[in-house]
């Protein structure tokens, strides 16, 4: 899952980016409205942490942007501003989610999962497909009750697919909504980490279906 961190505190950008790297997140930094902007260009984002107060253009003027393009994004906005009608004003202008500043990482990492839940759908925090199970609560794959040992990459893939079952995720998109601007992750190393969690779910009943020309499914297929 690959977020959008838009916070102009650049200490705190650099803590936050690191423990929501290590929860397995993808992150790319904007320390201003308009770099944001530009990055919101030409990437996808799963989600966007958004603080309110930055220089140039503010979040709250980032935000109307972002929705008056029909850009459904997830928005957690995290703010200073905790006054009631700050919350209900932001809420009202299409934020998902208002978190006040200083907050717990702990926090901010459960209403990231219900966000990201909500945009694909779902509310039960297991998803499945056969017997491949993923509890986005604890970050594990699990494939009848045993947990599955997967990379950092593996892993991202193999999420990205599962939030989605029965659906097509093209290559391109599947990449780009992964891996920062600052990877180099190509379609043909995709492959191969398909190749590899073909192999370790293959007793779960779950398939990685290729559909040449569009991309990958993932979907449960009864012996």
């Amino acid at each position: 899952m690959k977020l959008l961190l838009v916070e102009d505190n650049r200490e705190l950008s650099s803590w936050l980016t690191k423990l929501l790297i290590q929860s397995g997140y993808a992150v790319e930094q904007a320390f201003t409205g308009e770099e944001a902007s530009q990055f919101l260009l030409t990437q996808s984002y799963n989600a966007i942490l958004l603080d309110l107060m930055l220089p140039g253009i503010k979040g709250q003027t980032l935000l109307k942007q972002i929705r008056s393009k029909n850009n459904d994004v997830p928005v957690l906005i995290i703010s200073a501003q905790d006054k009631l009608q700050d919350i209900i004003e932001h809420l009202n202008l299409g934020a998902d989610d208002y978190l006040a500043k200083p907050f717990d990482i702990k926090e901010l990492e459960a209403r990231l999962r219900s966000l990201l839940r909500r945009a694909s759908g779902k509310t039960n925090p297991v998803l499945s497909c056969g017997a491949l199970h993923y509890d986005t609560n604890s970050k594990l794959f699990s494939c009848a009750g045993t947990v599955l040992a997967l990379t950092p990459r593996e892993h991202a893939v193999l999420e990205a697919l599962i939030r989605f079952p029965g659906k097509t995720v093209a290559k391109k998109d599947l990449v780009d909504s992964l891996f920062t601007l600052e990877d180099t992750v190509s379609v043909k190393a995709l492959e191969i980490y398909i190749v590899r969690l073909r192999k370790k779910i293959e007793n779960s009943g779950a398939k990685i279906i290729t559909l040449r020309g569009l991309g990958y499914m993932l979907t449960y297929v009864a012996e």
